[in-house]
């Protein structure tokens, strides 16, 4: 470290990154080797060997002397220090860094060479243009490759290469149409329930796209996740409850899946966990139930009745240590009301004392929260007024709704929707 400055002082770079040109594979690995320990943990010198061109010339160092284990080791090393720059990212685009590496990749057996190319590879895939490249090269049959080897392995080496290849192949695949995506999917979808339990994360990160959504829920997924929910009610394994909540929410996105996940049982599965006191499992079981009941009038009617569920909900809108759950109680509870259109529903929520809650929400800092409690309201006006009247009056809600509409800062549709509100409160008032 104290020898650092003075060996940038003295002007050793250029002529140490010229040096790169040289053909003794000794000389080149001296000098790669002594140009990352004076690089090392400088974003600053590792920026200026980017814009001498250091990048091509190590790309093709790497071709050339692809037999030599310790040449190689010393790019890889150097191409994991630059990755991290998001400067380095449009030279590595113009090489065939791609190509390099998935060859080199298929070479390795031993887990240790494997990492140390995964370590490259992982912020390289972050970039669009690499992204493509490594498709193109055969990257995603290699990881593919390695799940199928690993996929029900108890082997502790096994697990961490299936980890790292799993949420590799999750950067390659989203945001993009990958034809063997599906054959994935299924993997996944036939492996044992503890390896589901181990790649989970990867389930839940690969339903971000409608279509793999549509495509797991068509293949079994639901059931397997509530399979494997059904296992951990009761042992509080926080990690598998909060990994699965997780995936079947991301799969209840799309439309075509929320009549298909709600007949298999789903809202049932995730009211086991209504006991929870663990905030991560609590904020994504109300996030699942929110998306399962989107538009879905006869499964928000079922719920918004359901008391043990409602109570919990006004219990959670006061979770103000995890702003989160609070967040999510209070949207589930609107989206029950405005799905349902239910007179029952509102007087379940009246009688457990939500009314005041989705009052405040109206004064959210979201414009999206804000709203969804002012469609609530305005419905609950409109159907069920005598019974929430005494509620409304003791929140405040024409004290509220003044200083929405008197505030500047009110966007168009909360002035519009106040307006509803207040209309619908006089036209059952009348």
């Amino acid at each position: 470290e104290f020898m650092r400055n003075p060996c940038v002082d003295a002007g050793l770079i250029p002529p140490l990154v010229q040096l790169l040109n040289c053909k003794d594979q000794e000389v080149l690995l001296q000098t790669g080797r002594a140009l990352g320990n004076i690089c090392y943990d400088s974003h600053a010198l590792q920026s200026q060997l980017i814009n001498m061109g250091v990048i091509p010339t190590l790309v093709k160092l790497l071709g050339i002397h692809c037999q030599n284990a310790a040449l190689t080791e010393m790019c890889l090393v150097a191409f994991g220090n630059l990755a991290e720059l998001e400067s380095s990212k449009e030279q590595f685009a113009y090489t065939n860094i791609a190509e390099e590496l998935v060859k080199l990749f298929k070479k390795q057996i031993e887990h240790d060479k494997k990492e140390m190319i995964f370590e490259v590879l992982a912020p390289l895939a972050e970039n669009d243009v690499i992204k493509l490249q490594l498709v193109e090269a055969g990257l995603v049959e290699c990881l593919l490759e390695i799940v199928q080897k690993t996929v029900d392995s108890d082997k502790e080496e096994d697990v961490a290469e299936l980890k790292t290849a799993s949420d590799l192949m999750v950067l390659l695949l989203l945001g993009g149409k990958y034809k063997r995506s599906k054959e994935i999917t299924l993997l996944f979808l036939k492996s044992s329930y503890k390896n589901l339990s181990n790649n989970l994360p990867f389930t839940s990160d690969l339903s971000h796209t409608d279509g793999n959504c549509i495509h797991m829920v068509d293949n079994g997924i639901v059931q397997k996740l509530m399979d494997l929910l059904d296992r951990h009610v009761e042992d509080g394994n926080v990690t598998v409850q909060h990994a699965a909540l997780s995936a079947l929410r991301n799969l209840a996105i799309p439309v075509v899946n929320k009549a298909k996940m709600l007949s298999a049982g789903v809202a049932e599965a995730v009211l086991k966990f209504l006991r929870s006191e663990m905030p991560p499992v609590q904020f994504k079981l109300l996030g699942t139930l929110r998306m399962l009941i989107d538009a879905q009038a006869e499964a928000a009617e079922q719920l918004g009745k359901n008391v043990k569920l409602v109570e919990r909900l006004v219990e959670w809108c006061e979770a103000k240590d995890h702003a989160g759950v609070m967040g999510e109680s209070n949207r589930l509870l609107s989206a029950l009301i405005r799905h349902s259109k239910s007179k029952d529903v509102i007087r379940t929520i009246v009688q457990s004392g939500g009314i005041k809650h989705l009052v405040t929400m109206a004064t959210s800092e979201h414009v999206i929260m804000q709203n969804e409690a002012l469609v609530a309201l305005a419905l609950i006006a409109a159907l069920e007024l005598v019974t929430a009247e005494k509620d409304l009056e003791n929140a405040q809600l024409v004290q509220i709704l003044h200083r929405l509409l008197s505030d500047d800062r009110s966007a168009p549709e909360i002035k519009y929707n106040s307006m509803v509100l207040i209309c619908a409160l006089i036209g059952s008032g009348e």
